[in-house]
């Protein structure tokens, strides 16, 4: 199986580098053999700035390829943005390809391009054809709009502000090309693998009911779990207040995630009376102007390790995540692991992480910094029921959040490894 991740593997890589090491993690621990079927021989291609390979089992391993034609040049000085790669055909990937059976896409430039490119080939020529498999894990074309007017130097308008921006007619040409380049490579896979309902029935007018299925997210709760000595050590290393609320947001610090409205809501709060400290993890384009908003309100950590996420998330009381570009938000799985009551937008794809809202997490019905304001203060000024919230979403991760040694199982193999009969390849 190669599985291919157009995206730099690096300590501080995001959600859909993470979920393609756990996997990996879990694919490492498979016995030798397997009731129901062989155990897989894993390839994960990442970019990386130089070739090499990282094995982790004989039969597990990373490989780092250099981009053809990287987006460095287009990400922001703090470079909180993805790396990626935009060449058409990537030569050096073409030729490691036809040496696996299964070709799995995970997003929609360089590597997915090369990959069905020779499958097509390769039907055409009636040699073997490959199975072509894909996942969605981040909607592209929807934060092509925003990344396209930062690259022209704007700034989305701030909530209840309305300004034309010279970009909008250039920002909506990029998102319907992208979606079209997605959908013309998914259309090539026998079988696309989303990670939520609604996703699902996004992706069925396009591709058939039998041809998307589910692709969970897992939650590592030996890493991500509740932690009373967490405050103290934050509090020691990052100088963050130790008398206040602290209310965490983790993601890339930018509209995308819904980072100016909740840091209008924050300074409404700071205008009631309240006293609750916001913490950020991650850097952004909206990293300076946040700071400016909450002066001293505010502590901005950087790009934080995986590992030492964690410890934050573990030392702060609620995570608040306004963000509605989320396929799936395994931030919010983490939050509620480490015992933080979270605040999510109504109708979102995060909350599919609530199996009891308002009593495990707060879904806050409009994106407006008032109902933001509110949402907090109900949580924040109320300890008893913040407690009572942050003990219900642990109790939701430990019963009702997948492993992701489960979501390999259950979700991922059968599709690696088919019944005889299953449908193939539709790169031709």
């Amino acid at each position: 199986m190669a599985v291919l991740v157009e995206l730099a593997r690096t300590p501080m890589s995001g959600g859909h580098v993470k979920c393609w090491e756990r996997f990996a993690e879990c694919a490492a621990r498979l016995p030798g053999g397997l009731s129901d079927g062989p155990v897989p021989d894993l390839t994960v291609y990442f970019l990386g700035e130089r070739d090499h390979v990282e094995t982790v089992t004989p039969r597990v391993r990373f490989v780092m390829l250099r981009p053809v034609l990287s987006t460095a040049p287009l990400t922001s000085a703090d470079g909180a943005e993805d790396l990626s790669d935009l060449a058409p055909y990537h030569h050096r990937l073409a030729t490691l390809l036809p040496r696996h059976d299964v070709w799995h896409l995970t997003h929609s430039f360089a590597y997915a391009a090369t990959a069905v490119r020779l499958a097509r080939t390769a039907a055409r020529r009636g040699t073997r054809v490959p199975r072509l498999v894909a996942s969605v894990h981040t909607d592209v074309p929807a934060l092509a709009p925003v990344y396209t007017r930062y690259l022209a130097d704007r700034r989305l308008p701030l909530p209840g502000h309305h300004h034309p921006a010279p970009g909008d007619f250039l920002a909506d040409r990029v998102e319907s090309w992208l979606r079209r380049r997605r959908d013309r490579l998914l259309n090539a896979c026998e079988r696309v693998l989303v990670p939520t309902p609604a996703g699902r029935a996004e992706f069925v007018p396009l591709l058939g009911p039998h041809r998307v299925s589910l692709l969970r997210r897992g939650i590592d709760q030996d890493r991500f779990h509740p932690d009373p000595t967490a405050r103290a050590r934050l509090t020691q290393r990052h100088g963050i207040p130790a008398d206040r609320p602290l209310v965490l947001f983790a993601g890339r610090l930018d509209a995308t995630k819904g980072l100016p409205l909740l840091a209008h809501a924050m300074r409404l709060l700071r205008h009631r009376g309240g006293t609750a400290h916001l913490v950020l993890a991650g850097s952004g384009a909206e990293a300076d102007t946040v700071q400016r908003l909450l002066g001293a309100d505010v502590t901005r950590l950087g790009r934080v390790p995986q590992d030492r996420l964690a410890q934050v998330y573990a030392g702060c009381d609620v995570f608040a995540f306004p963000s509605r570009s989320e396929t799936c938000g395994n931030v919010v799985a983490e939050a509620m692991a480490s015992g933080l009551a979270v605040l999510l937008p109504e109708g979102a794809a995060t909350t599919q992480w609530l199996s009891a809202p308002g009593r495990d997490g707060i879904v806050v019905p409009d994106d407006d910094p008032r109902a933001w304001a509110d949402a907090l203060a109900a949580v924040l000024d109320h300890p008893d029921r913040r407690t009572a919230i942050q003990h219900a979403a642990t109790t939701t991760a430990r019963r009702s959040h997948p492993t992701w040694d489960r979501v390999l199982a259950e979700d991922l193999l059968p599709v690696w490894t088919p019944p005889p009969g299953a449908i193939p390849s539709r790169a031709a």
